[in-house]
């Protein structure tokens, strides 16, 4: 995955609490076996009503979720993360996250931004009055803003998974870092013991 170092951008505001994954891309969705294409079917039951938020105009092209508390919960799909970083969103802003579903964000660099409710408030009440706004999630000195209203807040990344995105390591990406390591303890290695060769 891409370093993630800060995203900026406009918002998409999601007045929504307790937000399942299956909300977040129903189960008729999840037959595919590619990560692509899932931004297609994110919210897509809601999609079909053409006052939802997705469907307004002024919201095209925003890179960030602002959504209500409990954001994620239920099942552990990965598709759910999927789906929204296929739509193109880079960061989503809750008072709370399912803990599978923030986990599986980080490991996708999808940044899961858990501020104080009154920040979370803030932010969707300023987005909803102007779409244009623009929003900085800085992962580096882990703070939100949105200096053209004066709303700034932080949010926790423990420095391991602060490093995973800055550094772009996915689960892939942290065991390539030990390479020479890997390579090193297969050459030492008796020959006769089994071995994976390359394709």
């Amino acid at each position: 995955m891409k370093p993630v170092k800060a995203v900026s951008g406009t918002a998409v505001p999601l007045d929504r609490s307790d937000v399942d994954t299956d909300q977040i891309i129903p189960s008729d969705w999840l037959k595919k076996v590619e990560r692509t294409g899932f931004g297609q079917g994110l919210f897509a039951e809601w999609r079909d009503d053409r006052d939802f938020v997705l469907n307004k105009p002024e919201y095209a092209g925003a890179t960030i979720l602002v959504a209500g508390a409990n954001f994620g919960t239920g099942s552990s799909r990965e598709h759910a993360v999927w789906a929204l970083t296929d739509y193109g969103f880079e960061a989503v802003i809750s008072p709370r996250f399912g803990d599978i579903f923030a986990n599986n964000c980080t490991k996708a660099g999808l940044i899961p931004v858990k501020v104080d409710p009154e920040v979370g408030r803030a932010l969707l009440e300023a987005v909803k009055a102007d779409p244009a706004l623009e929003i900085t999630v800085d992962v580096e000195r882990l703070t939100v803003s949105a200096p053209a209203v004066g709303i700034e807040g932080s949010f926790p990344l423990d420095p391991h998974t602060q490093h995973r995105l800055l550094e772009g390591l996915d689960d892939i990406g942290l065991t390539m870092v030990h390479e020479q390591e890997i390579q090193a303890h297969e050459a030492s290695r008796p020959a006769w013991m089994p071995a994976v060769t390359p394709a």
